[in-house]
């Protein structure tokens, strides 16, 4: 008995102070951590400023964004919040008073007064030096001299699972300072806006008034700009990653405007539809080229709809956002390469970026589902026999156009040719893979057509080039 309360004893002398010492590495690592998360704010916050901006006069229009987001000073149905000014935050950029903040954060001001409210409790007037809202980036300047500056960090090497801090003024609270993770990376296809848009996520607490604000990494660096929320209180918050932003930042800085390269073509993602999908049953993954606009870069290529893109210079791309921040990556009039898919065979296109048109949004994204079209125009089916009149087939009624090229007369409600998506007035250049440049070899070639799969066929519709499959 004496034996085991000593061995009792002398366990206890050991594990006691292994106790001790573990509780005072938990201790030391808390302090620690402490010690972080309060350095970052004070390396940060004197850089971060408070926005107010208000219209010249009353009937601006609130904006609108789908699925339940909504900027941070607007409410889940796009109402104001409040009747006063808009308010947001931002962060100086450069010690002569230039600071970075969110397009939609300003806007209003821009045909009013905007003000700038410094930590320190100044307050200046701003000046808007160039905004974007494609990417909902804006740049302000106020005149003040030796101001503090943020530190611009690379939102690449952040990882999912890393802490995040959001610095901001929400509910009229400035400087309000929120903890959490980043809770995933390349979020897409929130706005509705899909040009220029990819979001860091997270759970630190953001709410209205912190838009424009930083998102900042455990060095004080900033990675993002706090831009949508989700609800609130949900831990959805999403920022704008600062490596999209710089490039933009600087363009407005320099010229006012950002200038965008672009294709001019209509893109979807294999993976993105089904349907697609099952026309190239020997391609794993790629994005699909369903139109080209006209007078554009795509269209003085050799590119043609119905080609699937599978890499930009040797970048292998998936999704229609793959190869959309591909094509944004360039410079206008770049020079680059494609790799596609056509006709059972990978071969190289090349083509020369052009810069994007202000009146087209984006290098169109065909992600979401058309809108209804009026039913096409119909017309009865020529007298059989009588080929000068037109010839039809499947739905599909075509007539010989000035040139001799086949010209869709009319399509039958109901047929193929109207699930196909054909109309009149199409003019058809390619059938199946093979060019037809009359009335009569596109004839021939329907006829002899294999259509247990589908026919692609190549058409010019109103000056923009795209395609139709034809299928029973």
């Amino acid at each position: 008995m004496k034996r085991m309360v000593g061995s009792i004893f002398a366990a206890l002398a050991l594990v006691v102070p292994s106790a001790l010492e573990a509780q005072g590495d938990a201790g030391t690592l808390a302090r620690g951590l402490n010690d972080a998360f309060v350095s970052v704010y004070e390396k940060v916050a004197p850089a971060v400023v408070v926005i107010e901006s208000r219209e010249a006069a009353s009937g601006g229009q609130a904006l609108r964004l789908p699925q339940g987001l909504n900027f941070f000073f607007r409410s889940p149905d796009g109402r104001r919040l409040d009747p006063g000014p808009d308010q947001g935050s931002g962060f100086i950029i450069r010690e002569d008073g230039l600071i970075l903040t969110n397009n939609h954060v300003v806007q209003n001001g821009a045909r009013g007064k905007i003000t700038v409210t410094l930590q320190d409790g100044r307050k200046f007037p701003a000046r808007l030096v160039g905004a974007d809202g494609k990417s909902d980036i804006a740049i302000l300047k106020i005149e003040a001299g030796g101001l503090p500056v943020i530190t611009l960090g690379d939102s690449d090497l952040a990882k999912v699972g890393q802490f995040a801090f959001a610095i901001g003024a929400p509910f009229d609270l400035p400087y309000t300072f929120t903890v959490g993770v980043i809770s995933a990376k390349g979020r897409t296809n929130l706005t509705g806006n899909r040009n220029y848009e990819e979001f860091i996520q997270t759970d630190a607490s953001i709410n209205p008034g912190n838009s424009g604000g930083p998102l900042c990494d455990l060095d004080g660096n900033v990675i993002g700009i706090n831009t949508l929320i989700s609800g609130m209180n949900r831990g959805l918050g999403f920022a704008i990653p600062i490596n999209l932003v710089k490039d933009v930042a600087g363009q407005l800085i320099t010229k006012g405007r950002v200038a965008r390269p672009w294709l001019g073509i209509g893109i979807v993602g294999l993976q993105e539809d089904e349907r697609r999908k099952a026309l190239f049953p020997d391609v794993d993954a790629g994005v699909l080229v369903e139109s080209i606009e006209p007078d554009t870069p795509a269209y003085h290529s050799s590119l043609q709809p119905g080609d699937v893109v599978l890499s930009v210079d040797g970048r292998r791309v998936a999704f229609a956002s793959d190869l959309q921040r591909e094509i944004l990556a360039k410079s206008v009039g770049q020079n680059v390469s494609l790799e596609v898919w056509r006709a059972g065979h990978k071969l190289k296109v090349a083509i020369r970026t052009g810069e994007q048109p202000d009146q087209f949004q984006r290098a169109s994204l065909s992600l979401e589902p058309e809108p209804a079209q009026p039913e096409p125009e119909t017309r009865p089916a020529p007298p059989a026999g009588n080929e000068a009149q037109g010839w039809q087939l499947l739905g599909l009624h075509l007539r010989e156009g000035d040139n001799g090229a086949a010209i869709v007369e009319g399509v039958e409600p109901g047929s193929p040719a109207q699930a196909a998506g054909l109309e009149p007035g199409d003019r058809l250049s390619e059938v199946g893979g093979q060019a037809v440049a009359s009335m009569q070899e596109c004839r021939k070639v329907l006829e002899e057509a294999d259509f247990s799969r589908g026919v692609m066929i190549l058409l010019e519709r109103d000056g923009q080039k795209t395609f139709a499959i034809l299928k029973p």
